[in-house]
C-alpha cells in the first residue's frame, strides 16, 4: 500500500514546513495518521525525501504512508 499525502498550501520540501503554525503542522501529521488509518493499515512508515540528493523529485511537500510489506533493516 502507498498512499500520498499533500498539504493543500504549497512549501517546496520539508525543509520550509517552518512556513506553518504549530497548530497547521499538527493537523498536518494528524491527518497523514487519520489517512493511514483510513487505508486500513495499523502498521506503516511515514517517509518524507528532503532533497534531491534523497530522491525528492517533486517540489511540494509531501509524505509517502507506506504499509502491508515488512523490510529487510531493523
Amino acid at each position: 500500500m502507498h498512499v500520498l499525502v499533500l498539504p493543500e498550501r504549497h512549501v517546496a520540501t520539508f525543509r520550509e514546513v517552518c512556513a506553518f503554525e504549530a497548530d497547521e503542522s499538527k493537523r498536518m501529521l494528524e491527518f497523514v495518521a487519520e489517512a493511514a488509518r483510513l487505508a486500513g493499515l495499523e502498521d506503516y512508515r511515514v517517509i518524507v525525501n528532503v532533497g534531491p540528493e534523497a530522491g525528492q523529485t517533486v517540489y511540494h511537500l509531501h509524505w509517502h504512508v507506506l504499509g502491508g510489506r515488512r523490510l529487510p533493516f531493523p
